[in-house]
């Protein structure tokens, strides 16, 4: 029987359909390396295993623990809930760490309610203390950092994509733990068809990308929008847009960072034409280095600008642009 480190901290990685560990795997078993001993849980086809084992411990997971899906393939959560309660009554971790996706936090909230968990969402940070282990956060547009932490019991704690820069160290051969996880009755919608979206965009994802090029309702319209997609492409970039600019339709939702869009925390965030409103500011205010371009010397995005240049951005831009690709050519 495996012995677990008292101070382990359980992971569970995310699977894409594509058959890979997701991006934000290297951020978990990161911020789990800083806080205890990081213990992985791939939940995936046994013929797929081996493969999740090697790029787990490439992560810095230094035990991996493995679980099917217990026939249920079609199923959504449940069978991975059933996996980490399996997995978590064997290593009795201090804390479980889950990516902040739409289905990590299904799966957390599912879990959380089954083990009479405490449930901390979206944090940009973990520390541990005597008590133990503490959640960072980022809240109200990042007016505030706040901490929450479990006055009983292993927190579960879904980590913001991007917020985490610590890495673990590579494990060459990570010990191996297969968990059998009997199936529940709770219910689960299933899939009935899949279809993957094929994106022909050479740019980064949105979600995830360490730099980001966003645009507001200052660049006017959807044909001058393409100003944003130059400068992205220029500092090899991810596209991404205020609430209002993809309600004036310049650029579809799936680039809307912000309360009620996606949460970025990028090496470097550029704002071109975007005022900063709070529920923009939400999404994109833990960024590593902000920078904003706007002719409003008020614009409440310089409160929280690294840089700020106070201009048209339709002749700061394209200079902006120029001088880049001149110093590629160097």
């Amino acid at each position: 029987m495996t012995d677990f480190a008292a101070d382990s901290i359980l992971v569970l990685l995310d699977v894409t359909p594509e058959g890979e560990l997701a991006k934000s795997s290297a951020g978990l078993l990161g911020a789990a390396a800083q806080v205890g001993t990081p213990v992985a849980l791939v939940v995936a086809g046994d013929d797929a295993h081996a493969a999740f084992v090697t790029a787990a411990g490439q992560l810095g997971a230094g035990t991996v623990l493995t679980a099917g899906l217990g026939g249920a393939d079609t199923a959504l959560t449940a069978p991975l809930v059933d996996a980490l309660q399996a997995a978590a009554a064997l290593v009795q971790p201090d804390a479980v760490l889950i990516s902040n996706s739409i289905e990590g936090r299904d799966i957390a909230g599912r879990y959380a309610v089954r083990s009479n968990s405490a449930l901390s969402v979206d944090a940009v940070g973990l520390v541990r203390d005597d008590e133990g282990i503490i959640a960072q956060h980022s809240v109200y547009g990042g007016a505030f950092n706040v901490t929450s932490a479990a006055t009983f019991g292993a927190p579960v704690i879904t980590v913001r994509q991007g917020a985490v820069d610590a890495r673990a160290e590579v494990v060459a051969t990570p010990e191996v733990v297969a968990v059998e996880a009997p199936a529940s009755s709770s219910p689960a919608a299933t899939i009935e068809s899949f279809e993957a979206e094929v994106s022909a965009s050479s740019r980064p994802e949105l979600r995830g990308a360490a730099k980001v090029v966003s645009g507001g309702r200052g660049l006017g319209s959807e044909e001058k929008f393409v100003l944003v997609e130059q400068l992205a492409d220029a500092l090899g970039a991810a596209v991404g847009a205020s609430r209002a600019a993809v309600d004036a339709g310049y650029i579809p939702y799936s680039h809307q960072v912000g309360q009620t869009g996606v949460s970025v925390s990028p090496q470097l965030y550029v704002a071109l034409g975007i005022s900063g409103a709070i529920q923009h500011k939400a999404g994109m205010q833990t960024a590593k280095t902000i920078v904003a371009i706007n002719k409003d010397g008020d614009a409440p995005i310089f409160d929280v600008a690294d840089f700020g240049v106070v201009g048209d951005l339709f002749t700061v831009v394209p200079q902006l642009i120029a001088a880049l690709e001149a110093n590629k050519a160097k």
